[in-house]
């Protein structure tokens, strides 16, 4: 057996020796799975990239090598620091989505081909490596007309569009959302900063965070995402957050965060705020696992829709839009998808590996009867090592009632 596949496969049941004593069951499965379609996929690649010199041949034990380092260190909760994410969060990432990307490629080396082009994942890996250290900054309109469209349809046209810069003179409402920021490898404290001082500087009527703050690096103390989220202070009784799936791995954690920067933390809770264009009820779902139809009923129920109010939902999953009673929502802004995460919004179609897979809404303008959902393609990211083909978001949404 080659020095590269031994060298992977002893570091493979490392980690996973690793795994099961600092962390738990569900951890091992997980790691087990995804290193495990790693290493294999990445053994059947080495000869190939080998043929393009003894650079790249160097460059894929190192990346191999981060990829190990960076999955042995999530073991454990601790801060990164930049150095760390130069040398090791980031050529792991890149080498892991090319791997991953690389799966035909090694599926043909493994049924005796030398498939061509081996560079062409790696290749797709670059760009994404770019695309996820940055975001597309937009202004988008958003009309709420009211009318019923059916069971389920992504609405575009004169309902949803990236406008001009300035303010449209017809707006009614403009709201800032951050979702799925992800303190990590790819969103440092400097960077979600900035991305909270752009937003406090649009001055709009709102900010709103839908949730999944955290990493698994990020988790050690609650004092980076108090730094980054510093900014918000400026804006404080007008910001507003609900939790994301992830939060609820460290909740007391973002609670402190939030309470320490004057973001109001609905957790399935509800508060209405008056603006200059009317009164707004606002409405933070907590993320349900169970019984999402039973939770989001009685959450309506208990909250029940205030006259002469634009009624707005923040509710992390966009698949649990549909839980919501039907005539309870003018709008429901949602995150999770990371807009999709993988898909050809960068060549200017819709699709994406969420909407290929499933039926779950994944990014943009959605209806349901006279129902409106917004699915944020998210600030940051998490899971997937890289974006590829779908920009984070750093868009002002201006909420336009055509009634």
């Amino acid at each position: 057996m080659a020095p590269f596949s031994i060298a992977t496969l002893a570091a493979y049941l490392c980690v996973l020796a690793l795994g099961l004593v600092l962390r738990n069951r569900f951890f091992l499965v997980f790691i087990g799975i995804i290193l495990g379609i790693h290493s294999l996929s990445s053994i059947a690649l080495f000869p190939l990239l080998s043929t393009y010199g003894r650079p790249v041949q160097l460059s894929t034990w190192y990346a191999q090598a981060a990829t190990f380092v960076y999955f042995t260190r999530l073991t454990r909760a601790r801060a990164s620091h930049a150095a760390y994410r130069v040398f090791v969060s980031w050529p792991a990432s890149f080498f892991a989505a090319g791997v991953f990307l690389g799966l035909p490629w090694a599926l043909g080396v493994a049924l005796g081909f030398k498939p061509p082009a081996a560079f062409v994942p790696f290749a797709i890996a670059a760009f994404g490596f770019l695309q996820s250290s940055t975001s597309r900054r937009d202004r988008i309109r958003i009309v709420l007309d009211r009318v019923d469209a059916g069971p389920l349809a992504r609405l575009g046209g004169g309902m949803l569009r990236r406008i001009a810069k300035t303010r449209s003179e017809d707006a009614n409402l403009t709201i800032v959302q951050i979702t799925d920021p992800h303190l990590g490898p790819f969103m440092s404290v400097s960077r979600l900063a900035r991305i909270c001082e752009r937003a406090v500087q649009e001055a709009p009527d709102l900010i709103v965070l839908t949730g999944d703050f955290l990493t698994v690096e990020s988790q050690h103390s609650p004092e980076p995402l108090t730094r980054a989220l510093a900014p918000l202070r400026a804006m404080e009784g007008r910001v507003f957050a609900c939790f994301g799936n992830h939060d609820h791995e460290c909740p007391n954690l973002v609670r402190h965060a939030l309470a320490e920067n004057g973001v109001q933390l609905l957790v399935d809770q509800a508060t209405s705020i008056d603006l200059p264009s009317g009164r707004v009820q606002i409405i933070g779902a907590d993320h349900h696992y169970r019984a999402r139809e039973t939770a989001l009923h009685g959450l309506a129920q208990r909250f029940p829709r205030e006259v002469d109010s634009l009624r707005l939902w923040l509710l992390h999953d966009p698949g649990a839009f549909f839980a919501i009673p039907e005539g309870e929502a003018d709008l429901v802004l949602s995150g999770h998808t990371h807009g999709g995460h993988l898909g050809l919004l960068s060549l200017g179609l819709p699709h994406t590996i969420v909407s290929a897979a499933t039926k779950m809404p994944d990014h943009g303008l959605w209806a349901r009867g006279r129902d409106r959902l917004y699915v944020h393609r998210g600030t940051g990211h998490y899971g997937f090592p890289l974006r590829i083909g779908v920009p984070a978001e750093e868009s002002v949404l201006e909420i336009v009632r055509a009634d």
